[in-house]
């Protein structure tokens, strides 16, 4: 560990404070002093003139819980600041496993197809050494290096088939299961889970509801008295509103099961910010005011970067999650030549029609071939740069066939790219200035065909300070930095201050942008060989630090792993590590 100085720069503390010049010591991992012209005492100096110096950036909701095992770099996270990430969301966690395979294989299904995740690297590279919460920490901890700190929920999904098995799809759950689960719970939250996360959203490949669809009010009743003997942790669940929109369903029952408990509440979706989501927003809107007014402490969930698609059929699950499970068919076909043959068929064709105009939700990619447009060709044939629906329309064919005619034509790897979903961005600086709502959400390490969430923070600080001036610098910090750290109560860190932990971020806000997205070859597929994510190059900070490590320095990754393992229980004292 290097002692640094970073001397010249203006300090943005994380608390939502106004800026200042100031320079910023730091001494065995942690700030040991801030103020103006601090003398060197024989440690690097790192010159930040012309830069900011702000605490370094949370991802708030990522799924790197399997990649990080075959991706140690997280690349591009350290070049756009991240100094901590934030694993196991939305019921999805590699732990607690039940003792049979057939479970445990149910568990990396699930987790592989909700998150776009291949199998392949699920078995070949986690050494799956664990069943309970606890041993899978210690398992991270012994053989996991990584560049960032992470923290992670243990998902509810996890925490039911561990103690139902696969018949954790089919039914509630009877009074030795849910004490099983709750057990399961108590042993993850002894060991630092910051919390369980659920899922009260999806349908799997099949059109079957995630199994804590089926938990019954005593499940929940029962998790969240365990949560309640753990005050620093937190409840985290996505709920519906973009398919199925039984979002204010899912708020009501919300409410009448955590009515009069302390347990903190952060929920995915309680506010939507999409157009076509507006039918919805005021009852979700009453149903959080309802909630907080009863006591509940919630914290929406909301991301500032409007979601967006690419359609792939060699692995994608927005087929299936527009309710077109036809389509679906041809992702799940094993090899690109039954995929072909797929797509060449014409009762195939009949019923992936009938799919696209009865089945597909209205503001599915879809239904609206405006919006997919044909850029990405895996052998140039083309035509590319225009949308789904003129191709279709120069052809006089339906959209469906049009767009298996394209793929036929350019590759079976070829993608369409659907443009983002119109967002109401008054709402959405509405919910950046609520001081009760976590922001910074990405998906960053989940859906790595499709998109590549890492590098969306920088939107915050280009975007909407920088170039629309809709925040302010203090404000966009805060909302990455002091204000997630208070929510997930790693209280450690986040704010830039003597004894907070020195994790840190350099940049000029000149200089930095959110890159395009490219693709990366570099991820097993589990035979052997790699398949691509996509990617983006730096933002760059001038200078990324991790528990007072560089990892991000002069343009390019250091190669310094000095992240650790986090937890509201025994990572927010420094001196706890000195006294162990």
């Amino acid at each position: 560990m290097t002692d640094i100085l970073i001397k010249h720069g203006t300090v943005v503390d994380g608390t939502g404070a106004p800026a200042f010049a100031a320079d910023v010591r730091i001494r065995d991992g942690l700030i040991a002093e801030v103020g103006p012209d601090l003398a060197p005492q024989g440690e690097r100096v790192f010159d930040a003139s012309g830069c900011q110096v702000t605490p370094g950036f949370i991802e708030s909701h990522t799924h790197y819980d399997g990649t990080m095992w075959w991706q140690p770099d997280l690349d591009p996270l350290p070049g756009y600041g991240a100094t901590t990430m934030i694993m196991g969301n939305c019921g999805f966690s590699p732990a607690p496993l039940h003792k049979y395979m057939p479970a445990q294989r149910e568990m990396i299904g699930i987790f592989s197809f909700f998150e776009d995740i291949p199998e392949g690297p699920f078995m070949q590279n986690l050494p799956w050494d664990w069943n309970l919460w606890s041993e899978y920490r210690a398992s991270a901890e012994r053989n996991v290096k990584s560049p960032l700190n992470y923290a992670a929920y243990v998902g509810h999904i996890a925490l039911r088939l561990a103690a139902m098995g696969v018949e954790a799809w089919e039914r509630e759950a009877t009074p030795e299961e849910i004490a099983k689960m709750a057990e399961l719970l108590d042993d993850a939250l002894a060991a630092g889970a910051i919390g369980m996360s659920d899922n009260l959203h999806d349908h799997d490949g099949q059109n079957r509801p995630v199994p804590t669809l089926l938990a019954s009010d005593a499940e929940f009743l029962a998790l969240f008295d365990v949560m309640e003997r753990y005050p620093g942790s937190c409840y985290q669940v996505i709920v519906d509103t973009f398919m199925r929109m039984t979002g204010p369903a899912n708020l009501e029952r919300l409410a009448r099961l955590l009515s009069g408990r302390t347990i903190k509440c952060q929920i995915a979706g309680a506010i939507p910010t999409l157009e076509f989501q507006k039918a919805i927003l005021p009852a979700m809107q009453e149903s959080v005011r309802k909630m907080r007014e009863a006591g509940v402490d919630v914290w929406p969930g909301y991301a500032h970067v409007s979601p967006t698609n690419v359609l792939s059929i060699v692995k994608s699950l927005i087929f299936a999650q527009s309710n077109d499970y036809v389509w679906h068919e041809v992702v799940n076909a094993e090899t690109h030549e039954e995929k072909r043959a797929l797509l060449s068929d014409p009762e195939w064709r009949a019923r992936a029609r009938e799919s696209w105009d009865t089945q597909a939700w209205d503001h599915s990619p879809l239904k609206n071939p405006h919006e997919l447009l044909l850029l990405d060709s895996e052998n140039g044939a083309g035509p590319l740069g225009i949308t789904l629906k003129d191709f279709a329309d120069s052809r006089g064919l339906h959209r469906s066939d049009a767009m298996a005619d394209w793929i036929l034509e350019n590759g079976t790897y070829s993608t369409v790219h659907m443009a983002p979903f119109p967002k109401d961005e008054a709402l959405t600086i509405e919910l950046m200035r609520d001081p009760q709502t976590v922001g910074n959400i990405s998906d960053a390490g989940a859906h790595l065909q499709m998109l590549c969430g890492a590098g969306e923070n920088a939107l915050l600080l280009t975007q909407y300070v920088r170039d629309e001036q809709k925040l302010t610098l203090e404000e966009a910090v805060h909302v990455m930095t002091g204000k997630l750290a208070r929510h997930f109560n790693l209280t450690d860190r986040g704010v830039i201050a003597p004894g907070k932990r020195a994790d840190i971020a350099v940049f000029n806000l000149d200089e930095i942008e959110r890159r395009q997205m490219e693709k990366a070859h570099d991820v097993p597929n589990g035979k052997g060989g790699f398949t691509w994510r996509f990617t983006r190059k730096a933002m760059p900070t001038r200078l990324t630090l991790v528990n007072g490590v560089s990892t991000f320095e002069n343009g390019a990754f250091t190669g310094a792993m000095p992240g650790k393992f986090l937890s509201p229980v025994n990572d927010q004292v420094p001196a706890m590590e000195a006294a162990e």
